[in-house]
């Protein structure tokens, strides 16, 4: 079986690792060069989208901006799962609210804004405080504004009319603020035949909105609601391979906040925690393979490392700590690679993390470093 990943990062990469044990090949599009490259080495193999097509059983996607000409061709071809509908709603907020709409799922109240007056009317129906999000575009916090108070309504506007110039078919979607307590997500994977299994929840800490820390958690309640919400979307999209939806936990009532179709961040715990990876649950569901168990086998939380490219060789050494590096070269706030933790039982879950705190940089890593406070105080 051959894979094409649409998108040469470090997820195609991690898929790569999942799918030679099942004799699954992977080839890389970058969408950018237009470029047939190996996940692993980033080897050209090749070039041109056509050729990538031809040479495929099976395509899919390791991130949802992918320009809509490129998907069409690659709907059109029978191969492209999941679809390029799917897809689309996970690059475009104003999709991606419809969708929740359709498929009965709770989100936060929202407008669509393309003019000054659109805005005065987001404002008027959703309330302050706002959040302004762009509808194309945007990840790790970025095309993001918060309006507070009508103070700033011209400052913003002026950033937001840049953003929206920027793109013939850009837009904001204003969401009201969700005064939450955490930040959840849930990855499952649903399989050609509509059969689903979803892992446990996983709790994320952000900071500056990039994902810093994220753990398994076990909350029954939550779990089903949670549960409950992905089938409807994932059923209502006829959605096939691994999807995440990240909620909003508020006062245990979950909102979603944003869908990704395709394997997350917020799911790297599970090389290490889990039965079956999400890389390979994707990777069975797309080729038509019965899917793995989701089972959790250790408590875990995934630590991304951000502009770092070196690590205390002094982690290799302890238990329970696994590296993964994505082979990228340094920049600040890039995401280079993650650290998964893991302990037999909680208690010894934490003290590991803080000992992993010790080896880790302040700066660098200061989730890590606040947890570890306050688990000693």
């Amino acid at each position: 079986m051959h894979v094409l990943v649409l998108g040469a990062g470090q997820l195609a990469r991690m898929m790569s690792l999942a799918g030679a044990p099942l004799n699954i090949e992977l080839t890389a599009y970058d969408v950018d060069s237009g470029n047939i490259v190996h996940p692993l080495t980033q080897a050209i193999l090749g070039n041109g989208l056509d050729n990538a097509i031809a040479q495929a059983d099976v395509i899919t996607a390791e991130f949802e901006h992918i320009p809509h000409h490129i998907l069409d061709v690659c709907q059109r071809s029978g191969k492209l799962l999941p679809s390029s509908e799917a897809i689309k709603a996970g690059g475009d907020r104003r999709i991606e609210k419809a969708l929740l709409d359709n498929a009965g799922v709770r989100n936060a109240k929202y407008a669509v804004i393309t003019t000054r007056e659109d805005f005065l009317a987001a404002i008027d129906r959703v309330g302050l405080p706002l959040v302004l999000k762009s509808a194309l575009g945007g990840y790790d916090g970025k095309g993001q504004w918060r309006l507070k108070d009508s103070s700033n309504i011209d400052a913003i506007w002026l950033e937001m009319a840049q953003c929206i110039a920027s793109n013939d078919n850009q837009a904001i979607v204003a969401e009201e603020f969700v005064p939450f307590g955490r930040e959840v997500s849930l990855v499952g994977a649903r399989g050609k035949d509509g059969t689903i299994a979803v892992y446990p929840l996983a709790e994320n800490v952000h900071t500056d909105g990039v994902l810093s820390l994220s753990t398994a958690i076990a909350d029954p309640e939550l779990q089903a609601q949670a549960q409950q919400m992905f089938t409807a979307v994932a059923h209502n999209l006829d959605y096939v391979g691994v999807l995440a939806l990240e909620f909003f936990d508020v006062d245990g009532q979950l909102l979603v906040n944003e869908i990704a179709p395709r394997v997350h961040n917020s799911g790297h715990w599970t090389q290490q925690g889990a039965e079956t990876c999400q890389f390979e649950n994707h990777l069975r569901a797309v080729c038509g393979l019965p899917l793995g168990s989701t089972q959790l086998v250790r408590e875990t939380t995934m630590i991304n490392i951000l502009g770092e490219d070196t690590l205390s060789p002094a982690l290799l050494a302890m238990n329970g700590c696994h590296i993964h590096w994505y082979g990228k070269e340094k920049r600040a706030g890039r995401k280079m690679g993650h650290i998964n933790v893991c302990g037999d039982y909680s208690g010894e879950l934490q003290r590991r993390l803080c000992a992993v705190a010790e080896e880790l940089d302040q700066h660098a890593f200061p989730a890590i470093h606040h947890f570890a406070a306050n688990f000693k105080s």
